[in-house]
């Protein structure tokens, strides 16, 4: 096989793995540690260029039906509370800020401050046990700031701009390949571009090393939340100052591949060839015609990564692994690899 700088479309995976049974029974951070080392090896004997460690250590054995995109980031933060009452929760419906969630991550009631949040030390961890060619995935501090009913600031840039230099503060400490930026509420709010835009940036410009920004119209239950396309956001991803994006399109009309075509050639485009909203398997012949279909459309040299559309966690091992191993026979088959 190629080596990796020869190779100019990558793999990689988005982000979450499904948690295994053993570190659900017993998880203390030595099973934590040992699983991690699984999902690394697991992907990197699949032949993925760039894994993922998993998002393992965001489980919450309390909250198994999350992968902690969002309690994880918002519950350690300081002036924060997290014991949200029923006013709380009419007051945050109320601001209709989105429509699948009812009740706040939290209310803020003073200044925000990284509390006991430690994304240093759970990258560390990874990173120990599997080198540092991996991306680290860190939740868009404006969907984070969207989930959370504001007693202290009373504006929501203020808000959000606390909440972006909170955790750039750790970001610019992560020792990895790359980390990855994961926005899923932007999609369905294309209007608050510029101030989404400039709170991811603030993460992005803390980081020295590779930089990515992965989007999606949400998943949930294998369902859509968000609705909308590509073609209203191509000003929007244009003001990224990231090396490529992580875009779903495996489960998206075509019209999205063709309005891709408005990106900055100063990006490299990712794009989603595996559907994680269903169980059936991408044969690698599937996956190569998406890659084919993709430059196509976009031309030859835009497309530099191929991946998931969005994180696996809600599916079983069983089939992840399938996907995975279907997504790097994919590419090889579309270059040609033996």
């Amino acid at each position: 096989m190629n080596t990796t700088n020869q190779l100019h479309i990558l793999t990689t995976t988005v982000g979450s793995y499904p948690v295994p049974a053993w570190l659900q029974a017993m998880p203390t951070e030595q099973t934590l540690i040992d699983a991690t080392r699984v999902v690394v090896d697991i992907q990197r004997q699949k032949g993925i260029d760039l894994p993922t460690d998993g998002e393992l250590y965001r489980f919450d054995v309390n909250h198994p039906e999350t992968n902690g995109m969002i309690d994880y980031f918002i519950r350690p933060l300081s002036g924060i509370r997290s014991e949200v009452g029923r006013q709380d929760w009419n007051e945050f419906r109320q601001m209709h800020t989105m429509s699948f969630r009812a009740k706040p991550a939290g209310v803020v009631e003073g200044e925000l401050g990284e509390g006991t949040l430690n994304l240093v030390s759970d990258c560390a961890r990874a990173v120990g046990v599997a080198g540092r060619n991996l991306k680290f995935t860190v939740t868009s501090p404006y969907m984070l700031a969207r989930t959370l009913l504001d007693k202290y600031y009373d504006d929501f840039d203020n808000l959000l701009s606390s909440l972006s230099e909170v955790l750039a503060a750790q970001v610019k400490e992560l020792d990895c390949e790359c980390i990855q930026i994961d926005e899923a509420n932007i999609p369905g709010n294309p209007k608050d571009g510029p101030r989404a835009a400039k709170a991811i940036n603030t993460l992005l410009d803390a980081f020295e090393g590779k930089k990515a920004v992965h989007f999606c119209f949400g998943n949930y239950g294998g369902q859509v939340i968000q609705k909308g396309g590509w073609e209203a956001l191509i000003d929007f991803l244009n003001l990224l100052r990231c090396d490529h994006l992580v875009l779903e399109l495996a489960h998206r009309p075509d019209a999205d591949l063709e309005a891709l075509r408005g990106v900055t050639t100063d990006i490299t485009l990712g794009i989603g060839v595996i559907d994680v909203k269903v169980n059936p398997i991408e044969t690698p012949d599937d996956v190569a015609l998406s890659i084919e279909k993709a430059e196509k459309v976009l031309g030859s040299g835009r497309v530099g990564w191929i991946h998931p559309d969005c994180g696996f966690w809600m599916l079983q091992r069983s089939v992840v692994d399938r996907k995975i191993e279907s997504l790097v026979k994919g590419r090889d088959k579309y270059l040609g690899i033996d």
